[in-house]
Parts: C-alpha cells; structure tokens; sequence
C-alpha cells in the first residue's frame, strides 16, 4: 500500500512512538559482473536500506501511581524508552514490515524498530 501526501516541508512529519521514517537508499542497477538488473529486482528483495530521517519518541511506558503517597502532585506524563537509531544513521531493514509513502514526490518508507536489522552511524557518511 502506498500514500501520497503533498506538501512543502519534511519537519512537517513526526514519527510516531517506535517508528522510524526512512529514506531508501537508491538500488543499484548493475551487478558486480557488469550486467544490468531490471527495476523490479531490486524491490522484490526482503532487506533495503536506506537513511534515518525522523525518529519517533519510543516505546511509551505507563506513569507510575503512588498510591501510598496522597500528596504528591499526580502526574499523567507519558515516559518513554528512547530507539537506538538516530536521524542520519544509515540502517539495513527488513521491507516487507515497512510502509512506503509519497512525500513531494520522493519514495519514504514507514518502519518500526523491530525491522532494523543493523545500523552504521559514521559522521562522514554523507560526504
């Protein structure tokens, strides 16, 4: 299934509670003999990869309740436990748990942390 949302601006998009937005990393079209691969190939295999763009909370834990304590200020406030991926990491998922999106016409994909199946966090990976 795939959705397609038109608007200007990506900081518009927030990731929801263990969810990851990710860009696909464009597939190679040669192989390392030399022949060509046509386009389905590549979108058939069950691991992509791809760049961290937005990083949701995490997994959100209950507030706990002191029920002893009477006088203390009673607090709703969802906690959460961070995801390790962080916005820039390249990762290596599993496709067939993502969901893509069509944001201004650029291919994104919706993945929750369970797919990642590896990161690679390098600050000059973008160079």
């Amino acid at each position: 299934m795939t959705l397609n949302i038109e608007d200007k601006g990506l900081e518009k998009l927030i990731a929801v509670g263990d969810r990851l937005l990710i860009k696909p990393k464009s597939a190679q079209t040669k192989t390392s003999s030399g022949l060509y691969l046509p386009p389905g190939v590549q979108e058939k295999e069950r691991i992509h990869s791809g760049y961290v763009i937005k990083v949701g909370p995490g997994y959100p834990i209950p507030a706990l309740a002191d029920i002893d304590e009477p006088w203390k200020e009673k607090k709703d406030e969802v906690k959460y436990v961070p995801l390790q991926p962080q916005e820039g990491d390249l990762v290596i998922y599993l496709q067939n748990s993502g969901y893509e999106i069509f944001f201004n016409n650029e291919k994104y994909v919706i993945v929750p942390h369970a797919a990642i199946l590896l990161l690679v966090r390098d600050k000059d990976l973008f160079k």
